[in-house]
């Protein structure tokens, strides 16, 4: 096997660390879910996994950005960047665009997380009001950490290495996409559903 397929100490470490939280996000949300249908365990386990990250990874890194930088600091959550930062140079070093977004996303994001999961959990009539908000706010910002970067044609990014283009880049910025997307879909159906049954019903009494 060649040396670009090899995985170093740092990146087995920063994946077994996301994987624990996924772990932890799944044994949470399945624990939330119990008795509710499948998507709706599966939206827990998501949103569990979500706060997760926003909180335990994300609010350490800015953080660290707001009183210096990543490369200057050290500690389990530091090196995780680092490791990440090899894929996306903005995140080792101060870059105002990822940094203005990650104050966003762990202040609003991580807290539309929170009051989500207890609105799933406690059937709130406001459920599909968060989840479209938060959704929204997922893939906006997703559209502001790349799209600045592509415009530039990408001077930080670092797609020379497998690991750094499909799994740092590739997936574990599609999952932000893919997963609100479909929760988006979910709410569409959800509401189109409530109208539906809302108008047969008017119309009886009509």
């Amino acid at each position: 096997m060649g040396a670009e397929w090899e995985l170093g100490v740092e990146a087995g470490g920063s994946l077994l660390l996301c994987a624990a939280l996924l772990a932890a996000g799944c044994a949470l949300g399945l624990r939330l879910g119990r008795g509710r249908g499948a998507a709706d365990r599966g939206a827990l386990i998501w949103l569990c996994y979500d706060a997760l990250v926003h909180f335990a990874l994300e609010g350490p890194f800015v953080y660290l950005s707001l009183v210096g930088n990543v490369a200057n600091s050290d500690g389990l959550i530091a090196s995780l960047w680092k490791e990440y930062g090899k894929a996306d140079a903005r995140w080792v070093y101060f870059d105002p665009t990822i940094v203005s977004v990650e104050i966003l996303t762990v202040a609003l994001d991580g807290s539309l997380a929170l009051f989500l999961i207890y609105a799933i959990v406690k059937e709130k009539h406001y459920r599909h009001f968060l989840q479209i908000t938060l959704c929204v706010c997922e893939l906006y910002g997703c559209w502001m950490t790349f799209l600045p970067e592509w415009l530039t044609r990408s001077p930080n990014l670092n797609t020379s290495n497998w690991l750094y283009c499909w799994v740092y880049l590739f997936f574990f910025n599609g999952v932000w996409v893919l997963i609100p997307g479909l929760l988006l879909w979910q709410s569409w159906v959800e509401l189109k559903k409530m109208h539906q049954k809302e108008t047969s019903s008017v119309k009886k009494f009509q």
